[in-house]
């Protein structure tokens, strides 16, 4: 984009505004790491229990997530930002003076709504202010606040690893940033596309004219105005059964695979159970295995940061395929590190004395590993007197483990990051068409935290059933069906209008469909590039053949009719 045409210190603010409901997203996420590693211990807690303090946060999120695109339509996309800060507070609250296990899951519920809340009206919203020209990197600034959240989720987790009752701060940190934006909301615009629909034209003209910036000519703002009353007069959608039509029922279906297999990549496994899975590894502390959670943390936030750089030019379908190669690599590295490590053993033993291995003998609740010894024990087994849960690397196989596991891990949080940690919420919020936007993000919202409860309360028990290593092969085995998928229906859209987006899904079969899902269409900067080297006749015709291809009018003609029944009345 030149740098004539960059967004105005305006939108930069309203976006900073709006992605502290991404770091408290983060945070909230994140946190739980480093505070289970102490609650465990200090309350004495099982398996079962730990997936349920963690799925706590996640059962909430699919209710908050699921209701809020209902809410976002009727009372606007500021509204329920103001009312998701108020939540995460009222949740930090409830688990900082927690005293019961039963309170600290009810106050990660009372989070959970705002997480899920915040998670799909902050892409939206976002998405609904940027200019098309910068609206990937803007939206892609929500993940680069979420994985913000994480790092500092696990740099106050290490900083209070030893503090009596730090897990407690850890949690009231929390509901800072959220005061924070309640504080920002009065200079904070509604959506342009709500204020239109609720016939608002005036302010939302005005509104347009900030985010686009006094350089840009009046015809800007006011073909944008057009571009969103033409999509209201021929969406004819609004209600929920609208969504069974064809031409939203496809959307819809992309969105919500997307967000089923970034869920069912394992990624928040590697995040909730970050410290728990280097205990595993072989580092020897709850703090080392802490500091390393960091790392990871700062990976995933460094190559956000590379993603926002990148994605409005390579485009999002690219970066999908590159994520999803990379993480199956990542994931089946990962495997042959923990088969060192643990071994390809399932934690079932009828007695502590049968694992060989420390890992192993960690991951089973009734049992200590004694270093002394080298033998694993039933817990207060009086003939050893230097039991622990943490494991150290002796030999130089389990050193060779320890470290590949880490390594693995890395790079599997990188690749995550660059594609598949961000590029869902922003397909998201462009898919969609106005009318049905909210409440089509709110099922893809709520399918994402449904597989994020499944994947996080199932963790740890599937590494006891079918091994680590059996684990994190499963979730590579997802991802390769999740790569072909993407292939097939995920299509290219940087540098479209939102009203545009929809016209990728119209009608001609699945052959035209895979046609325009690898269009990647140009933007109005990269044939001023060529402009130079073009007649006049040239350039007018090379700009009309690409706006016909952004907006779909080679499988949309006038006269064309396009077949909108719900699949299920076709033949």
């Amino acid at each position: 984009m030149a740098a004539a045409n960059r967004p105005p210190k305006f939108v930069y603010f309203v976006v900073f505004c709006i992605t502290i409901g991404g770091l408290l997203f983060g945070y909230d996420t994140g946190v739980i790491s480093g505070a289970l590693v102490v609650i465990k211990d200090d309350w004495h807690l099982t398996n079962t229990q730990q997936e349920f303090i963690v799925g706590g946060t996640t059962l909430g999120a699919i209710v908050g997530g699921l209701f809020s695109g209902y809410f976002a339509d009727r009372w606007g996309r500021r509204v329920i930002t103001c009312l998701s800060s108020i939540v995460f507070i009222v949740g930090a609250l409830i688990m900082t003076f927690s005293s019961h296990y039963s309170v600290l899951i009810a106050g990660r519920v009372v989070v959970g709504l705002a997480v899920g809340a915040a998670s799909m009206v902050v892409p939206i919203y976002i998405g609904e202010l940027a200019p098309k020209e910068v609206r990937g990197r803007l939206v892609t600034l929500n993940v680069l606040a979420i994985t913000g959240g994480q790092l500092i989720a696990y740099l106050i987790a290490w900083a209070l690893a030893d503090v009596h009752n730090g897990w407690r701060w850890m949690f009231a940190v929390s509901a800072f940033p959220a005061v924070v934006q309640l504080c920002c909301l009065p200079w904070l615009p509604e959506s342009p596309r709500v204020l239109i629909r609720r016939g608002q034209e005036e302010k939302a003209r005005a509104i347009l004219r900030r985010v686009y910036g006094s350089k840009v000519p009046e015809s800007l703002v006011e073909d944008e105005l057009a571009s969103v009353h033409q999509s209201m007069r021929t969406e004819n959608a609004s209600k929920y059964r609208d969504l069974l039509r064809t031409i939203n029922l496809r959307p819809l279906l992309v969105a919500c695979m997307l967000q089923l297999m970034q869920q069912f990549s394992g990624f928040n496994t590697a995040m909730y159970y970050s410290a728990t899975i280097l205990k595993m590894a072989g580092f020897s502390s709850t703090k080392s295995a802490t500091q390393f959670s960091i790392a990871i943390a700062a990976t995933n936030m460094i190559m956000t940061i590379v993603a926002i750089l990148i994605i409005d030019r390579f485009g999002r379908r690219r970066l999908l395929l590159v994520s999803f190669v990379g993480m199956i690599v990542g994931l089946v590295l990962l495997g042959i590190a923990f088969i060192f490590i643990v071994g390809l053993v399932k934690i079932t033993k009828d007695s502590c004395v049968e694992y060989v291995k420390c890992g192993a003998c960690a991951l089973d609740d009734r049992c200590r590993w004694s270093p002394g010894s080298m033998i694993c024990a039933n817990e207060g087994n009086s003939m050893y007197g230097d039991l622990t849960t943490s494991c150290e690397s002796i030999t130089t196989r389990d050193k060779a483990g320890t470290w590949m596991a880490l390594a693995s891990l890395i790079f599997y949080v990188a690749l995550y990051a660059v594609g598949l940690g961000n590029v869902p919420w922003l397909v998201q919020s462009e898919i969609f068409a106005q009318g049905i936007r909210s409440k089509a993000g709110s099922i893809a919202t709520a399918t994402n935290w449904t597989s994020n409860f499944i994947v996080s309360v199932t963790f740890l028990t599937m590494t006891l059933h079918i091994t680590a290593s059996g684990t994190f092969w499963l979730y590579a085995g997802i991802l390769l069906v999740g790569l072909c998928l993407v292939y097939l229906f995920v299509p290219e859209t940087k540098g479209l209008k939102l009203e545009d987006v929809q016209q990728l899904f119209m009608g001609g079969g699945i052959r035209a469909y895979r046609k325009r899902a690898n269009v990647v269409p140009k933007t109005v900067d990269e044939i001023d590039e060529n402009a130079g080297s073009l007649s006049p006749s040239s350039l007018l015709s090379q700009t009309q053949r690409h706006r016909e291809v952004a907006v779909g009018a080679t499988s949309a003609r006038a006269g064309d009719e396009i077949d909108d029944r719900p699949l299920i009345s076709r033949g």
